[in-house]
């Protein structure tokens, strides 16, 4: 006699049931809501870059779509009122848009549906936002001293955490060790149960001996019976091992222009845009190391805080953060190492001959160790340091210079300065 055995799963499932389903419907509307990302970081202050965002979806957008019966076939119809036809003539097609009704006119009954908004949260809004983009021309450079570990799955193994239980195998177990240790049970059961047959067709057995044989079949049930259905050595997890991954040692040298020139408005474009920038390395990559440069007349290294809220001014020298640069790279950081990355932010406005300096370094010392740099000037007009970093530009792919007029402008420049290269 068998036993019903039932298995109850416990293990704690996702509080957000319709995770799968939200995310087939980002996936669907990716279009919109991108476009909705790119404006709603246009529009933003600083501090709420990082904030989630409103999205209006079209309601034309999410309607599902079905398949009809279309007429066919000849048919005749009768047009109740017609002066115009005559049997055997064709009717046209109404002109686009025909049947809709006058439009703009308010209607005193009728149904309709409002456009589908949604909130996206900050993770998906940065999602979208980091979305195609990546550091140019990034190369593996020598793997930096602290590894980096993936984990990777590796077989199965008898001990782990709940959420790592591989079913299918624990029940193979489960199966095999009960047929193992419930063999001879179940032949001596066979056996008892052909003897207790064979004794009750036999009109000269005793009653005692059909009796014993009953009771004796009771205790090879209740053998069999503790035998567990699934013990805590059958269970079965999945393995995972961490595999060390190459690790690409890249630094970025952010340098902004905080001369007399730079006004509120102008200092505002070059700290959104860095905002930007940084949001974009610290969240794409595990390892990467950001150095900040000010510059007026004299350039100095800072940390974060003071690269986006020191209050320091006074004249132009652009070359006096390019020297500095300079000497960080020869210092700290060897080109054969590391992927070298500047991104500079400035008004263009610069004293006398020190543009054609400035082009002087960045194409004799600075380029040939880099991987990229981008330039952005945040004033309209060509000034004479954006003269020079053109005629930079026009011999050297990996030199950028974009121009950003307004706040609306930061970022489509950003995209276009660090979008993702095809494969």
């Amino acid at each position: 006699m068998s036993k019903l055995q039932q298995i109850v799963d416990r293990r704690l499932s996702g509080k957000n049931k319709s995770i799968g389903n939200r995310e087939r419907f980002l996936r669907r509307h990716a279009g919109t809501i991108k476009d909705a990302v790119r404006r709603a970081v246009s529009s933003r202050g600083i501090r709420e870059i990082e904030n989630g965002e409103s999205v209006t979806v079209p309601r034309k957008d999410i309607t599902e779509p079905v398949f009809g019966h279309g007429p066919g076939g000849q048919r005749d119809v009768v047009v109740p009122g017609n002066r115009e036809y005559a049997r055997g003539d064709r009717i046209a097609r109404p002109p686009a848009g025909g049947g809709h009704g006058a439009g703009g006119q308010a209607s005193p009954d009728g149904e309709g549906e409002d456009d589908f908004t949604f909130v996206l949260s900050r993770e998906e809004f940065m999602r979208y936002f980091l979305d195609d983009l990546a550091l140019p021309n990034m190369v593996k450079k020598q793997l930096a001293e602290t590894p980096e570990f993936t984990w990777r799955r590796a077989g199965i193994t008898g001990d782990g955490t709940p959420n790592n239980i591989h079913v299918v195998r624990s029940m193979r177990g489960a199966f095999g060790r009960r047929l193992a240790l419930g063999g001879e049970a179940r032949r001596r059961l066979t056996e008892l149960q052909e003897r207790l047959a064979t004794a009750r067709r036999n009109p000269d057995t005793l009653a005692n001996e059909i009796e014993a044989l009953e009771e004796e079949i009771r205790r090879a049930e209740r053998r069999l019976g503790r035998i567990p259905y699934l013990d805590p050595i059958d269970l079965r997890y999945r393995n995972r091992v961490r595999v060390p991954q190459p690790t690409s040692r890249a630094v970025m040298f952010c340098v902004m222009d905080v001369s007399g020139s730079m006004d509120e408005a102008r200092k505002d474009i070059a700290k959104r845009f860095f905002i930007l920038l940084y949001l974009f390395l610290t969240r794409h990559y595990q390892r990467i190391e950001l150095v900040f440069i000010r510059h007026h007349t004299q350039a100095q290294e800072v940390n974060e805080h003071d690269f986006f809220h020191a209050t320091e001014t006074g004249g132009t020298v652009v070359s006096s953060a390019l020297t500095l640069l300079d000497e960080i790279i020869g210092k700290r950081y060897r080109d054969s190492e590391w992927n070298i990355y500047v991104a500079q932010a400035s008004d263009g406005d610069n004293w006398g001959q020190d543009s054609s300096k400035c082009r002087e370094l960045i194409e004799t010392r600075i380029l040939p160790r880099l991987r990229y740099f981008a330039y952005v000037q945040v004033a309209p007009g060509e000034q004479s340091l954006w003269e020079e970093y053109q005629k930079i530009a026009a011999d050297h792919p990996l030199f950028a210079t974009r121009m950003i007029e307004s706040v609306a402008d930061i970022y489509p420049v950003f995209r276009e300065l660090f979008r993702k290269e095809s494969a």
